[in-house]
């Protein structure tokens, strides 16, 4: 009785949770200005294309507090019902895209804005409350805005399930690298990697720690813009030595203290993981597709060489490591297995990819590595929420293996054309998490 009492207490405290900060965080109105453009913060992710129904502007011009006042808590929830948000007959579902086993992930298009959103329905079991990762995701999204974090628009809470409302992109890093036929351009390679680390430096700063980066995670819109997805696995770290599980990041881009175990570590966990998906941009190949967690380590010894005191001090020591008796590798050369990358480009690369945690490199300090020279100064004094191909110098080019011409030159930028959506290929959920694990999902 008193677990049961336990769980029904943890469900109330996180309905009121989503309640609370729907309303105080994620969106901001103000009433002392009564046009449309007014009630929309753009520090906050209310759309600025909304549109707003004439009877509740006119409400507003005729009910609104004086401008010095500001609206109170239940006003502004209030406010927001009456516009739409928090009410799914506001988003109509155009289709499912996949499901898994807490939530199920739909195409929708909002009738607020007619933009086309993702729909990610989680299933409300009475017993056990809404998942944890589903409350680490809405906690942890809500206060980040940055062009290269998938924006969380909405959040309908109802008795069975908890619905989030995220902007939509329809395809993703591993879907792009398929449809150029594991061919990329080396420019188009750099620009990516640069928004990677771009959204990844803003979470690190905030003491949030990706924890499942990989090419499924990375979405990728028309314009070439990437964005961080799926925080599901995603925790907010206030002590560096924090000790978290080590299921952890799927395996082909977990780093090796993680997989002999440590549940001791900070923002290193994702570098490693950069590190991985540079090499499959660069290549068109996994960079170590193992299918154990002993054959992980066995390819990654293999080419970066069997860890020793002096590469990794201290895993000598490690009764994990020393059970499984690796052979005395030695370090192959980077550039035999990347022969696409110039010499920036491969330090970068084994900066990244270093045994020793405290050693590699950040990914704020990745930003002015001497590899993203050729993208000029000017890229890093850019806001946290304009996107980088908001400078004319920065532009995406055709990449040499792609099967049908996908990006042509029309005026200042590189439009794209005939961009197949991730949809078609189910073992790839664009968009967000849908409860399963493993090495295609979200």
């Amino acid at each position: 009785k008193i677990t049961n009492y336990f769980v029904i207490a943890i469900t109330a405290i996180m309905k009121a949770f989503v309640t609370y900060f729907t309303v105080k965080d994620h969106f901001t109105m103000h009433c002392a200005i009564y046009s449309q453009e007014s009630l929309c913060n753009p520090r906050m992710s209310l759309p600025m294309d909304i549109r707003l129904p004439p009877e509740l502007l006119k409400k507003l011009q005729t009910e609104c507090s004086p401008p010095s006042k500001p609206l109170s808590r239940m006003s502004r929830r209030a406010s927001l019902s009456d516009i739409g948000f928090g009410k799914l007959e506001t988003y109509v579902k155009l289709g499912k895209l996949g499901e898994g086993t807490y939530a199920t992930v739909f195409k929708g298009r909002s009738k607020l804005t007619e933009n086309l959103v993702a729909l990610k329905e989680i299933r409300l079991e009475h017993e056990e409350g809404a998942p944890c990762t589903a409350i680490r995701e809405v906690s942890l999204l809500k206060n980040l805005k940055h062009a290269n974090i998938v924006t969380l628009h909405d959040i309908i809470h109802t008795d069975r399930s908890l619905t989030l409302v995220f902007e939509y992109l329809d395809s993703d890093l591993k879907h792009y690298l398929d449809n150029c036929g594991n061919l990329m351009s080396m420019h188009n390679v750099k620009i990516f990697m640069f928004q990677l680390l771009r959204g990844l430096s803003y979470c690190h700063k905030r003491k949030i720690l990706h924890r499942d980066l990989k090419p499924q995670n990375l979405l990728i819109n028309d314009k070439g813009e990437l964005k961080l997805a799926d925080f599901g696995l995603a925790r907010a770290k206030s002590v560096p030595t924090k000790t978290y599980s080590n299921e952890v990041v799927t395996l082909w881009y977990r780093p090796p203290d993680v997989l002999l175990g440590s549940t001791e570590y900070s923002t290193p966990i994702d570098m490693w993981g950069v590190g991985c998906i540079l090499f499959e941009m660069a290549t068109g190949r996994p960079m170590f597709p193992g299918s154990t967690v002993k054959e992980e380590l066995h390819l990654i010894f293999r080419l970066m060489g069997t860890p020793t005191e002096e590469t990794w001090p201290g895993i000598t020591t490690s009764e994990e490591f020393r059970s499984y008796l690796f052979p005395q590798y030695r370090a192959q050369p980077l550039i035999n297995h990347v022969p696409r990358l110039d010499t920036e480009g491969l330090d970068l690369l084994s900066s990244l990819l270093l045994y020793e945690t405290r050693e590699r490199i950040s990914a704020e300090a990745s930003l002015r590595h001497p590899y993203f020279k050729s993208l000029g100064e000017q890229i890093h004094t850019l806001p946290d929420t304009s996107s980088v191909f908001s400078l004319r110098e920065v532009q995406l080019q055709k990449d040499p293996g792609h099967r049908a011409s996908v990006f042509q030159q029309a005026g200042r930028a590189l439009q794209p054309l005939n961009f197949p959506p991730a949809l078609e290929h189910n073992e790839y959920l664009p968009g967000i998490i849908s409860g399963r694990t493993g090495e295609n999902v979200l």
